[in-house]
């Protein structure tokens, strides 16, 4: 899932980026109202951690333009500032959740689940393909009745593939959505995760769902057949 952090305290919004990538989610980053709001429209976000204290463009600003141009992208917003008055003042212009500074990092992951459980209930299906089934809202993946222990950015990687099942998802297609349009690493990290997927979702159920399109990408299905 992609989320978009607008933060102008870099440190803050670099330890951020850090630890929610390791959870399995591809972050994207604005360091001004104004940056984010445009990255807001014109990008397809599952979340929107959001500061009010910005330059530019200050959070109640940036989150009621959003709303008021019909964007339903949950917001959390997060500030310095703790007085009642600021909280209402930040759900009444759209907001989803609050969340003062300082906080627990386990705390902001927990209230940033709970708000995308409520999105996936609300439009966002578990996943069949097949015997194999794909959990967004529980992160989790079955086959045939069996639980398949996966790390997060495995899980994430199925979850792409799932979305597009029958569908061809291209090395550079899987990168952007998993981890970022900013990625400088060798793409064949891509392979080693289909092969990590493999073992873990084919080999053991005796199935050949993720087939391999030289030259073109990944696709699965309920049984791929063989490699083209």
């Amino acid at each position: 899932m992609r989320l978009l952090i607008v933060e102008d305290e870099k440190r803050l919004a670099a330890a951020l980026v850090r630890g929610l990538t390791a959870e399995g989610f591809v972050v994207d980053l604005a360091h001004d109202g104004i940056t984010g709001l445009h990255k807001a429209t014109e990008d397809d976000y599952d979340l929107i951690m959001l500061d009010i204290m910005l330059p530019g463009m200050n959070g109640y600003r940036l989150c009621g333009a959003l709303r008021e141009a019909g964007h339903d992208t949950p917001i959390l917003m997060l500030t310095a500032k703790d007085g009642e008055y600021d909280e209402a003042e930040g759900l009444d212009t759209g907001a989803d959740d609050y969340l003062t500074k300082p906080f627990s990092y386990l705390v902001l992951v927990a209230r940033i689940r709970a708000l995308l459980r409520r999105r996936t209930r609300a439009g966002a299906p578990v996943l069949r393909i097949g015997d194999l089934t794909v959990d967004p809202d529980a992160q989790r993946a079955h086959r045939a009745g069996k639980e398949i222990t996966l790390t997060a950015k495995e899980f994430a990687v199925l979850q792409q593939l799932a979305m597009r099942a029958g569908q061809v998802m291209s090395k550079s297609d899987i990168l952007a959505e998993v981890w970022d349009f900013a990625y400088e690493g060798d793409p064949n990290i891509v392979e080693v995760y289909i092969s990590a997927l493999r073992r873990k979702i084919d080999t053991p159920f005796g199935r050949r769902s993720i087939t391999t399109l030289r030259g073109r990408g990944y696709r699965l299905e309920a049984d791929g057949g063989t490699d083209a």
